[in-house]
């Protein structure tokens, strides 16, 4: 129901400030709506035909995992911490090593490789759910921890970042520097997260079996972190993108060899994997062309400039640092629309220099945080659940703390 009244509510929002445009002499406001629109049905269309051929990738490597037991390896390494956090999730169910891949995918900042993986997951849950239309605790969690956005390695920012230096003309600029706020902004986020989806459903978080798991993550976090910081920025950069690329790659061999040593027909396995990934990505276009088309007529009114126009008069009248006012959009966008964040903070980092104080916290804002509009509607449309229950709400929840967390972390490190 909220995400109905939230779809709806950008339409409408829309078309009352396109309305009072028009009556102040803004002819084209009207146009400009149905563009949007149009593009984005395009847009939405497009991103999920892209997906089509990775989702077939993917999807045909997982299955050769599967038959060579490997999967099945990875949900029982990470059985103890799953069972405190997904109890309706039995043990050895093949969601779980779907789930652990999706994560790993997402520390190293490898969209392409999490989507498939999550999607894979959300089917694996799916055959769990007695009521298909209405998401069960286990997926709604899932996809929260997913908007969190726990990133560990922000490659691209980084890389974007490297670029506009280089274009401005900056020496010694370590595009690097936000790797420590970044993690740090992220884990809030994620906690966060967690907290509020193991309030509503009662969850038993505090037990040794998830704290020392996650404390063991936490160390191996800050040694990587540790390393990395005593390597010159532009070699931190370069082996943060190979060690990546290495680890994939390498996944994707060990699964390969692993089928072969098994017996395992891998190319006819990959194959049978693979025809899964046209159907997933089929079945994405109408939930995701519905979302983006909502979203741009939002952006295409100008409703996104009244909202911050608000929110700097009330962060004004308080009396409190404005610094921050400029990248606060991309944590905003961030939550409709990646590709529109990504243009947001360029945006920052052009007008106001990328060694900035808006720029640094526009890319932690945008290492750090998650399209939870785009994830909610692609893993749920993915397997037909219309029904998210509380799932917005405690992403929104999180993404809220998370901008939050991100202002202040910048702040702490860069004022």
């Amino acid at each position: 129901m909220l995400l109905n009244l939230i779809w709806l509510g950008f339409f409408v929002s829309a078309f009352a400030v396109a309305l009072g445009r028009l009556v102040m002499g803004d002819a084209e406001v009207f146009p400009r709506l149905l563009t949007a629109m149009f593009d984005a049905a395009r847009t939405g269309f497009d991103i999920s035909l892209a997906l089509v051929g990775v989702m077939a990738l993917w999807l045909g490597i997982l299955r050769i995992g599967e038959r060579a037991g490997l999967v099945q390896a990875l949900a029982r390494g990470a059985a103890p911490a799953l069972r405190q956090l997904f109890p309706g999730v039995p043990a050895g169910h093949p969601a779980q090593g779907a789930m652990v891949m999706n994560v790993s995918a997402n520390l190293l900042g490898l969209d392409n490789a999490a989507t498939p993986l999550g999607l894979k997951a959300m089917q694996e849950l799916q055959t769990l759910n007695p009521t298909p239309e209405r998401a069960t605790d286990a997926q709604i969690l899932f996809i929260v921890l997913n908007t969190a956005g726990l990133t560990l390695i922000p490659t691209s920012v980084i890389a974007i970042r490297q670029a506009l230096a280089v274009k401005q003309g900056l020496v010694g600029f370590n595009a690097a520097d936000i790797f420590l706020p970044t993690l740090l902004a992220t884990s809030i986020s994620l906690l966060a997260a967690l907290l509020a989806v193991a309030v509503v459903q009662r969850l038993p978080i505090w037990r040794a079996q998830l704290l020392l798991p996650l404390g063991a993550f936490g160390a191996g976090i800050g040694a990587l972190l540790w390393g990395l910081g005593r390597l010159p920025p532009e070699v931190a950069a370069h082996a943060v993108g190979l060690a990546g690329s290495l680890v994939i790659v390498t996944l994707v061999l060990v699964f390969l060899l692993a089928g072969a040593l098994r017996r395992v027909p891998v190319y006819e396995v990959f194959v049978d994997g693979a025809k899964e990934g046209f159907g997933v990505a089929v079945a994405i276009i109408p939930y995701l062309v519905a979302m983006l088309v909502a979203i741009g007529v939002f952006r295409a009114a100008g409703c996104m400039d009244y909202v911050m126009g608000a929110i700097g008069a009330g962060v004004a009248a308080l009396g409190w640092n404005t610094d921050f006012l400029p990248a606060l959009p991309v944590g905003l966008m961030k939550i409709l629309s990646g590709s529109g964040a990504r243009g947001l903070m360029v945006d920052v980092m052009q007008t106001h220099g990328v060694d900035s104080f808006p720029a640094r916290l526009a890319a932690i804002i945008q290492g750090s945080t998650e399209t939870t509009f785009y994830v909610l509607a692609v893993y749920f449309g993915s397997v037909g659940v219309k029904d998210t229950r509380h799932a917005l709400g405690c992403a929104l929840f999180a993404d809220a703390v998370g901008i939050v967390a991100a202002i202040g972390v910048a702040y702490a490190f860069y004022r």
